[in-house]
């Protein structure tokens, strides 16, 4: 008797050893979800036997298990097959879910991006309004693998549920001052998808480059898309004399589209106007106050050369270039810079100062005649985008341009006028430079940093921002569609470096996109950072390791 007791204990010891080294998921991920309820009974055991259902026919819904069983092949070299399975209204059959993991749209949910994550002895479903939803329900689950090869995954019993806090969540790229070829672009747009994020501003000509393929104006990519030469440091006076460039044809440019698609990230284009038009204007001089001649910019800054607006051809130039993006970006917006724009050329341009006097224009306290001109630009290229279906955002010197409300704010020179913005009814994406520039240095100890713009936005600032200022009136909040951080390249020159730069930022702006304030826990977010870093380090992206130790 006493030999079968011992028996009996060493089999007892030897599955309780067994299971506490099985790998666990942890759902406590970034960002955080609302909601992580256990629930009773047996937890799931995820191995290679198990499929991933998805409703027959539903093309997205193929697409979404094909990247989770892709995923989940990365992070712990489980195989797990897709299939798909009988369709009851947009379900997967219940005698199908059993053992595997269930894509299910359910469409009764309340967010069209907001998921629900089920796991019992049963299986596991991931349910959503939209597949969009059920996508970012993919990246929790991702996130929640343990990192490593490993024969099964012990997926603890629990109902995980969460919503974005902001319909509008986006990271910037820019691709004009330094030019990054497709596999990176791609690259940014994955490391959206993991974070939960939805929009992509790509930033696509200025001085520097023009980046897009125009078939009505080759010249544009041609000439604009290379400048002979780039300064060194910061607009020291030596130039390395090198010829750089390059610009995406429209194939590739559809391709990535696509490919952001797959993910639920929306392109926004930015062609920026009338300033920051070098490239431009290098290749089309007659689009220029002066006739030229012009050279793509090799210094970084403002330049005083923009569009003539005094020019008809100007304006059809413009419209030209816009029908081409329509066709190749199919979201809602189009970025039309606005920002930056010097009129000293247009307070001499004879051509400039007729329009303005045919058009009535006139100057009073607030705004020279030249700043409504450029709002009456603004307007005409609203106007236009606005026929075809489209609508604009600008940087929030448009509303130093007598816009209308229906153009949106992008608010970089701080959060108030983005504030200001909503007040006068605008819809606003708030991006602020500080802390939301990424380009700027991550410590105040910079001495072992790669080069950056300057400024100083930590890990921590970022975190603690709150888009929504606390005095703007609530019927008004509605109009914060949400935040942005952006990247300017002046200084990032390849991927990794783009990576330095925003990692780990941008999983802490994830954290504020997604979760309301007083959801928001710094302390704990640094606790949950690391398995995240984990992924990082499977990816062999770089990070600024410092972040997760030091407190810059």
């Amino acid at each position: 008797m006493k030999r079968l007791a011992i028996i009996v204990m060493l089999i007892v010891t030897i599955v309780v050893t067994t299971m506490a080294q099985e790998p666990t998921a942890d759902y406590r991920v970034v960002p955080l979800p609302e909601r992580i309820d256990g629930i009773k009974g047996a937890d799931f055991r995820l191995t290679n036997q198990c499929f991933i259902n998805y409703p027959a026919g539903n093309r997205e819904m193929e697409s979404n298990a094909a990247l989770l069983s892709q995923y989940i092949e990365e992070l712990t070299g489980i195989h797990m097959s897709t299939r798909p399975c009988r369709d009851t209204k947009s379900s997967v059959n219940q005698a199908d879910r059993n053992g595997n993991i269930s894509l299910l749209i359910d469409a009764k949910a309340d967010n069209n991006e907001g998921y629900c994550i089920l796991v019992t002895s049963r299986g596991i479903e991931i349910t959503g309004k939209t597949p969009a939803g059920i996508f970012h329900g993919i990246q929790v689950l991702r996130q929640s693998l343990p990192v490593g090869k490993t024969p099964l995954v012990l997926m603890p019993a629990v109902q995980v549920e969460s919503s974005p806090r902001f319909p509008y969540r986006g990271m910037h790229l820019d691709c004009s001052r330094h030019f990054f070829p497709v596999s990176t672009v791609k690259h940014y747009i994955d490391l959206l998808a993991l974070h939960g994020m939805n929009r992509l501003h790509w930033h696509l000509t200025d001085d520097q480059g023009w980046r897009v393929e125009i078939k009505k104006y080759l010249r544009l990519s041609e000439v604009g898309g290379w400048r002979n030469g780039t300064t060194l440091g910061h607009n020291s006076p030596v130039n390395d004399g090198i010829r750089y460039g390059g610009y995406y044809t429209q194939e590739e440019i559809r391709d990535i589209v696509r490919y952001a698609a797959q993910r639920y990230i929306t392109i926004i284009p930015e062609i920026d106007m009338p300033g920051h038009m070098l490239g431009a204007l290098a290749a089309y001089p007659e689009l220029g106050c002066t006739g030229g001649p012009y050279e793509v910019w090799g210094m970084w800054g403002v330049h005083d050369d923009i569009l003539c607006v005094g020019k008809d051809q100007t304006l059809q130039f413009v419209k030209d270039v816009l029908d081409e993006v329509m066709q190749l970006f199919p979201g809602e917006y189009i970025h039309i810079g606005g920002d930056e724009s010097p009129r000293v050329r247009w307070q001499e341009c004879p051509r400039c100062q007729q329009r303005i006097q045919d058009m009535g224009i006139r100057a009073d306290e607030k705004q020279s005649a030249e700043a409504r001109l450029q709002g009456w630009f603004t307007t005409q290229v609203q106007q236009y985008l606005s026929e075809h279906g489209r609508r604009i955002i600008g940087w929030d010197e448009l509303l130093g341009c007598d816009v209308d409300a229906t153009a949106t704010i992008m608010s970089w020179r701080g959060a108030e006028p983005g504030s200001q913005a909503a007040l006068q009814g605008h819809d606003v994406i708030m991006s602020p430079v500080d802390p939301l520039y990424f380009d700027y240095y991550q410590t105040s100890q910079t001495w072992n940093e790669p080069t950056a713009f300057g400024g100083c936005n930590t890990l921590k600032k970022v975190y603690d921002f709150d888009p929504v200022a606390a005095d703007l009136p609530a019927d008004k909040r509605k109009h914060i569609l949400g935040v942005q951080a952006n990247l300017w390249t002046e200084y990032v020159t390849c991927e990794p470096q783009i990576d330095y730069q925003v990692m780990p930022r941008m999983a802490a702006l994830a954290e504020l996109q997604w979760l309301q304030p007083e959801d928001k826990n710094y302390s704990d977010f640094k606790a949950r950072l690391p398995h995240l870093v984990e992924i990082y380090k499977l990816y062999n992206w770089t990070y600024r390791a410092k972040s997760l130790v030091l407190e810059d």
